[in-house]
């Protein structure tokens, strides 16, 4: 379960815009979060507080392959992505890292930033706690779920390897 504050951006967020590409050496995580969305939000880094999430329209995460832009939302403090529709990439470096997404349409046009919204992603149920409204997004199957709390695929697959949390 997440809850938190919306920020919320329009369609083709690509993700040179996520984390600039004059970034891209930057040493860790956290120095990636510090530059997250400063070219479109430059007040989203003072602003974000852990737990909060992000909302997107459509094609969130268009542009170049680089896994860079799932990790700089997630270290930011973001604790999971709502959006209309995700680039093919985007969304699989996401998946890869461990780091939530969900996709739904009519959440994604509804919510507005500063909404207070939980997210049960085990479900899909997206409630906007401002307005009142309950979303339905399609929940991840099992599998995915499975990587998501082993914290990404490389951990998944060592906990399985291991017969660990990952069966």
């Amino acid at each position: 379960m997440y809850q938190g504050k919306a920020f919320c951006y329009g369609d083709n967020v690509d993700t040179d815009v996520i984390i600039p590409a004059r970034y891209l050496n930057a040493p860790s995580a956290e120095e990636l979060a510090k530059h997250c969305m400063e070219d479109i939000d430059t007040e989203f880094v003072k602003e974000v507080t852990p737990g909060d999430i992000m909302v997107g329209g459509e094609n969130f995460g268009c542009g170049s392959s680089r896994e860079h832009a799932p990790i700089a939302i997630r270290a930011s403090g973001i604790s999971c992505v709502i959006a209309a529709s995700f680039a093919r990439i985007f969304y699989r470096n996401a998946i890869n890292i461990g780091f939530p997404i969900l996709e739904c349409a009519e959440a994604a046009k509804s919510i507005k930033k500063g909404d207070r919204v939980s997210v049960d992603a085990d479900k899909g149920v997206i409630k906007n706690l401002t307005t009142g409204e309950e979303f339905q997004a399609t929940p991840f199957p099992a599998f995915i779920n499975r990587i998501i709390e082993n914290g990404g695929l490389l951990p998944y697959l060592v906990a399985k390897q291991k017969g660990g949390a990952a069966k």
